[in-house]
C-alpha cells in the first residue's frame, strides 16, 4: 500500500468519526436533559461511581467506575489502570489512552490513541488517528485507520483486525485470533454517546463560574458586546449559531478529508469542543444579564452567576430544561461567532479600544443609542 493511498483513508476514517461524534455529542443537551456537558476537566475518582459521562472538556479522566457510557470532546480522554466502564468509549479528542477496563466498545478520532497492556476491552474497536498503538486484550474485531497501527508484544486480539496506515507495525508474540486484513477502504465508524450528571453537575457550575469570571475579567468589552448581541438579535444570533453548530463539524470532516490533513482537523474538533463551553457560558450569560436589565439593573457580575446558576436549576427539569439550555447554547455560539467575526474586520480600522465599551452601552447602542466614547467599562 503507498504511503498517499494509507492517509487518504485514513483520513476518510477518522473523518467519519469526528463528524458522527461531534454531531451527536452536540446535540446531546437536548436529548440528556439533567445533564451539565461543559467543564474544564471531568474527573471521576477512585472511589466515585457514576451512571454516565458525555462532556466537552478539557480532559476526561476515569480513575473510578462510570457504569455506562463515556463519550465527549476533549483534550485527553483517559481510562486509568484502575478505571472501569461498563459501557462504551467514544470521543474525538487530542489523546485517547486506554489503560483499564471498558464493558463495551471503544470508538474515537484522535491524533495520538494508546490501548496499554493493562487494557481489557471486552467489545470492539473502532479508532481513526495519527499514531495508534494495541497493546492490551481486545475481546472482539478491531478497525484502525492513521498514519501508522502498531500490535505490541501484549496485544490480544479475539476477533479480526482490520486496519489502513501508511505503517504498520506486529510485534512476533502479538496474537489476533481472527486474522488480519489491510483494508484501503475503511470509511465509516459508527458510535453513540451519552455525560456527568448528579456528582458532576456542581463542579460543572464552578468550572464555567470560573470560566465566565476569566471571560469578563479578561474581554470586558467582548462580553458586553455578547450580551448586548443577544439582546437586540435574539433570532440572527440563534441561527448563526444554529449555523455554526451543524456546520463546523461538516468542515472539520473536509479538512480532514481534503485539504491538511488529520491532525490540524482533531486540533479543530478539540479548539470547537472549548469553544462549545465559552458559548454555553456566554449564552446563559447573555440571558441572564437580559433578564436583570427587565428589573433596571446592570451588572455583569450579578448576570453572570444570575444567568448559570438560573440554568443549572432549569436544567433539572426534564424536557424543558433541555430545551432552553440548547436556546442558550445556540445563543451564546452565534454571539461569539458573529463577535469573533466583527473583531477580525475592525483589527485594522481606527475606533475604540476594546476597553471603551461599556456594559450598558452595548444595550443603548441596541435600543437606538450609542456607546459614549471614551467610557470606561465600571460595571
Amino acid at each position: 500500500m503507498s504511503l498517499s493511498v494509507g492517509k487518504r483513508s485514513g483520513r476518510i476514517f477518522v473523518g467519519s468519526l469526528v463528524i458522527v461524534l461531534l454531531v451527536s455529542v452536540v446535540t446531546g443537551p437536548a436529548a440528556a436533559q439533567a445533564v451539565q456537558g461543559a467543564a474544564g476537566a471531568v474527573v471521576i475518582e477512585e472511589d466515585e461511581r457514576v451512571s454516565s459521562v458525555e462532556a466537552f472538556a478539557g480532559s476526561i479522566i476515569v480513575e473510578g467506575t462510570v457504569t455506562g457510557d463515556v463519550s465527549g470532546l476533549a483534550g485527553t480522554i483517559r481510562v486509568t489502570e484502575g478505571g472501569r466502564v461498563g459501557g462504551s468509549v467514544s470521543g474525538a479528542a487530542g489523546n485517547v489512552r486506554i489503560d483499564g477496563t471498558v464493558g463495551g466498545d471503544v470508538s474515537a478520532g484522535a491524533g495520538d490513541i494508546r490501548v496499554t497492556d493493562t487494557a481489557t476491552i471486552s467489545g470492539d474497536v473502532a479508532v481513526g488517528g495519527g499514531s495508534i498503538l494495541i497493546d492490551g486484550r481486545i475481546d472482539g474485531d478491531v478497525q484502525a485507520g492513521g498514519e501508522s497501527v502498531t500490535l505490541g508484544p501484549n496485544a490480544a486480539i479475539g476477533g479480526e483486525l482490520r486496519y489502513d496506515a501508511a505503517q504498520f507495525t506486529r510485534d512476533p508474540a502479538a496474537t489476533v485470533a481472527g486474522g488480519v486484513v489491510n483494508d484501503r477502504n475503511l470509511g465509516s465508524g459508527t458510535t453513540t454517546t451519552v455525560l456527568p450528571s448528579g456528582a458532576a453537575t456542581v463542579y460543572g457550575l464552578l468550572a464555567n463560574l470560573v470560566l465566565g469570571a476569566i471571560l469578563l475579567l479578561v474581554f470586558p468589552a467582548f462580553s458586553a458586546r455578547v450580551a448586548g448581541r443577544v439582546a437586540t438579535s435574539p433570532g440572527k444570533t440563534g441561527g448563526v449559531g444554529l449555523l455554526t453548530l451543524f456546520g463546523t463539524p461538516i468542515a472539520l470532516v473536509l479538512i480532514a478529508v481534503t485539504i491538511i490533513g488529520i491532525p490540524l482537523a482533531v486540533l479543530g474538533a478539540v479548539a470547537f469542543g472549548l469553544g462549545i463551553w465559552v458559548a454555553v457560558v456566554y449564552g446563559q450569560y447573555a440571558v441572564g444579564a437580559w433578564v436583570l436589565r427587565q428589573t433596571g439593573r446592570d451588572d455583569r457580575w450579578v448576570a453572570l452567576v444570575g444567568g448559570l446558576v438560573g440554568f443549572a436549576v432549569l436544567g433539572l427539569i426534564p424536557i424543558l430544561g433541555g430545551v432552553l439550555e440548547l436556546i442558550a447554547l445556540l445563543l451564546g455560539l452565534g454571539a461569539l461567532t458573529l463577535g469573533l467575526r466583527d473583531s477580525f474586520r475592525s483589527r485594522r480600522q481606527p475606533g475604540p479600544s476594546d476597553r471603551q465599551t461599556t456594559f450598558e452601552g452595548e444595550f443603548s447602542q441596541g435600543e437606538g443609542g450609542r456607546t459614549t466614547e471614551g467610557a470606561v467599562d465600571n460595571s
